[in-house]
């Protein structure tokens, strides 16, 4: 039987390109648990891969997962397909057509294997308590000090 857990995830960068951060809420058997980071120079989209990255490379066994994120770029790859495409193609959007982030991705889909993830959207900054938290991480997480380099961004 696998563990249920919840997730929500989000990602924030002030300028982007600029600092940034992810953070996450991970809840299940009435635990829960936090976790966030940042970079000195990264994209808000980077920072909502990173944040469903490292919830999923958290997991240390196969779970049931209900993962929710305000971003509509991470929610409609992974619901609508589009991760599946990109990877038949060698992870690009096909001939000579670059795939942004594509080195986050096949990290996010490497993460996502191996678990039965639901993924969720839920309205940024529309009240949920999760979210909010989730937010209030990320941004702090990219106001901090001596950020390291988001080694695979690239202006």
């Amino acid at each position: 039987m696998r563990h249920k857990v919840t997730i929500y995830t989000d990602g924030s960068s002030r300028g982007n390109p600029g600092p940034g951060g992810y953070g996450v809420v991970m809840m299940a058997a009435g635990r829960r648990k936090e976790l966030s980071g940042g970079y000195k120079r990264t994209t808000n989209n980077r920072m909502e891969l990173m944040a469903a990255i490292v919830a999923l490379e958290a997991l240390k066994q196969p779970c049931e997962v209900s993962l929710h994120s305000d971003s509509k770029y991470v929610i409609d790859a992974m619901t609508k397909g589009w991760v599946f495409g990109w990877k038949a193609k060698g992870w690009s959007r096909g001939p000579g057509k670059e795939l942004k982030n594509a080195e986050l991705w096949q990290r996010l889909y490497a993460a996502s294997h191996g678990h039965k993830v639901d993924w969720k959207w839920v309205r940024g900054h529309a009240g949920n308590v999760h979210n909010e938290r989730c937010d209030t991480l990320a941004v702090a997480a990219g106001r901090g000090s001596g950020l390291p380099e988001d080694e695979g961004f690239e202006d």
